[in-house]
């Protein structure tokens, strides 16, 4: 099967349900580029990235049977999954005795390494956060990146949980009014 063609979102789901492994390869071929960015900017580390990403597409595989686009879009889907996967991976036993074994120096040179290699530059939806304003782009980074809730945001900025909730929200819907236009 050629990878190039363009699958409808439709398309995808079908075949994907029906275990097509073509459009897996294709999914795979034309969606990690942005997971591996969203991965990425949670784990901080070119290696563990790899590790997740792994997880992910598997779990794209296994899950597409609970997908509901009355829910949302495919994309949004799998990016959730990509968050919510490297968010548990870094909560994780595994990771956090792993990052006690390592030396500070060590890890700290590792991050900075890997965020300046040129394997995966930033991903187009990371770019448009950067655009955002800073505490827009904070909230976000604090909820969707690093896994904090409303309520633990709110102590940590010291700012009214309702403030937290309003400038989420109005920045969700202002990524979304970007989105379609980039689109």
């Amino acid at each position: 099967m050629n990878h190039k063609l363009k699958y409808s979102e439709e398309q995808i789901i079908v075949l994907l349900k029906q275990q097509d492994q073509d459009c897996f390869t294709y999914i795979y071929e034309n969606y990690s580029g942005a997971i591996y960015g969203v991965i990425f900017r949670i784990v901080q580390s070119k290696e563990y990235t790899e590790e997740v990403i792994q997880d992910v597409f598997l779990k794209i595989w296994n899950s597409i049977p609970q997908y509901d686009s009355q829910k949302g879009r495919f994309f949004t889907w799998m990016i959730n999954i990509a968050r919510n996967t490297a968010i548990d991976y870094l909560k994780s036993k595994n990771f956090q005795n792993e990052l006690k074994n390592q030396q500070l120096p060590d890890f700290v040179y590792n991050i900075k390494e890997d965020s300046h290699s040129n394997f995966q530059e930033e991903s187009d939806l990371a770019y448009l956060i950067n655009k955002l304003e800073p505490d827009k782009r904070e909230l976000l980074q604090l909820a969707y990146y690093q896994g904090y809730t409303q309520v633990e945001i709110s102590e940590k900025l010291k700012i009214p949980l309702g403030t937290v909730k309003t400038k989420i929200r109005t920045t969700l819907l202002k990524l979304k009014e970007i989105l379609k236009d980039y689109q």
